[in-house]
């Protein structure tokens, strides 16, 4: 035993940026696993795999959850998964770079490099004050959102409505969609407040700190122009929720008989959860149409943003592999997006993203269909959850079989340290991309 942990020890300080990063989060799930295997935070017994399950979900943010957290998990063990939620949404070296910097005031290029690959952050940006400007602002957000969700919680008569308060803000910002309810948000789905609350995190949280560093910097005059990156992040997000909300307006009714408000509002809630990947519901996903469901999936798999803390393809890349689309039917040798030319580089990187992402989708779904005696649907929504760390389902989860739960867990940590990342750490040494930096696009 002793000879394995040395062996990871020289692996870890041998490893390159990337393959830290794949390290990096595989040791947030194993030290999650041990500590929830522990007696003490548990109501009721939970099953080592089931644990595995969750550590992996919790630091995934992906929110999928084989047992009911409330009712099997204590305070301690909910203190524990909501620990992992941050500090896999906030990502991999933010806090210990965050310490570093509050003792040494300075980085190492090594430990740059890793933050550059965590963030994908384009050339302009300083490491450093980067960092301290994303805990920051990630609590400042957290704080404020549980303060608003706490009186939401209060007024509906919630159960611990400030622990619950807390919970939901962190999983919210976070992007994770862990739930101390049973049902989601279903119980308040009706409830504005809340929607409003849940979406303005899920969004800040999904959009990416790139963006929100870009825009403080814009308010406050330190820049005369938002990055390209913040730009296409902007555009893409409000023209997917504007297009989505509309979508799911008119494919699905919600079993009809709710008012008009009540409608626009579980609409704008279901794309929303899918589009930002935090995973939340306030209906049921498996009584929803089949347009609907589709819609959820294609959402999904086109994700958050760069640098945030939401899952999927990302944005970024969905909007280069567009760009390329129309520079070939145009005949034009560049790509360009929003008047700007996205480099050679990002391009190649966008389409080989887009390829690991839907090949490994394809492999999971594949995988899941030969040990799930579920509908080819349900195994696709589970799969396209998983690896979009969305969380999400049709209602299966719970039955995974224990091959299945397997397939799961690895979609998701796929799905956390990104499917390019992921393969890169096993066949190359990655090189950072630095190029003229108006135009660079993460991705």
């Amino acid at each position: 035993m002793k000879d394995y942990f040395n062996a990871f020890l020289y692996r870890f300080r041998t490893a390159n940026p990337v393959q830290l990063v794949v390290l990096g989060y595989m040791s947030y799930i194993f030290i999650g696993f041990i500590l929830l295997c522990m007696p003490f935070v548990h109501k009721n017994f939970v099953y080592p795999l089931d644990n595995l399950f969750i550590a992996t979900s919790a630091v995934s943010t992906t929110g999928l959850t084989t047992v009911i957290v409330s009712n099997d998990y204590n305070f301690w063990g909910q203190l524990v998964i909501l620990i992992l939620i941050q500090l896999g949404g906030i990502g991999y070296m933010t806090f210990s770079s965050f310490v570093i910097l509050s003792t040494k005031r300075y980085l190492d290029d090594r430990t740059k490099d890793i933050a550059q690959v965590v963030f994908s952050i384009p050339k302009n940006f300083k490491i450093e004050k980067f960092i301290i400007s994303v805990i920051s602002f990630s609590a400042v957000v957290e704080v404020i959102g549980a303060i608003g969700l706490f009186f939401v919680f209060r007024k509906a008569g919630t159960e611990n409505p400030l622990w619950n308060a807390i919970f939901h803000s962190i999983s919210a910002f976070c992007t994770a969609g862990f739930s101390l309810f049973p049902d989601s948000f279903e119980g308040l789905a009706n409830n504005f407040g809340l929607n409003a609350i849940i979406s303005i995190l899920s969004i800040l949280g999904a959009m990416g700190f790139i963006v929100c560093v870009d825009v403080w910097r814009l308010i406050r005059g330190k820049e005369k122009h938002v990055t390209l990156t913040t730009k296409v992040i902007l555009s893409i997000t409000f023209w997917l929720l504007l297009a989505g909300s509309a979508l799911m307006f008119l494919t699905e009714s919600y079993g009809g008989g709710i008012g008009l408000d009540n409608r626009i509002l579980f609409s704008f809630f279901q794309t929303m959860t899918a589009l930002t990947t935090v995973g939340f519901n306030t209906v049921t996903i498996s009584t929803m149409s089949k347009s609907a469901v589709m819609l959820i999936c294609i959402l999904m798999i086109i994700g958050a943003s760069p640098s945030g803390t939401g899952g999927g393809l990302k944005t970024t890349t969905f909007s280069a592999i567009w760009g390329l689309m129309k520079s070939a039917i145009r005949g034009e040798k560049s790509v360009r997006i929003l008047g700007a030319t996205v480099p050679d580089d990002r391009v190649r990187t966008a389409v080989a993203t887009f390829s690991f992402y839907i090949s490994t989708l394809v492999i999971g779904t594949y995988l899941l269909t030969l040990t799930e005696n579920g509908t080819f649907m349900d195994i696709f929504f589970e799969a396209a959850s998983a690896l979009g760390t969305v969380g999400l389902s049709m209602g299966i989860t719970t039955a995974l079989t224990v091959l299945g739960k397997l397939v799961i867990i690895l979609l998701m940590y796929i799905g956390r340290v990104g499917p390019l990342t992921f393969g890169m750490a096993f066949y190359v040494k990655p090189e950072l991309i630095f190029d003229d930096e108006k135009t660079d696009l993460a991705i």
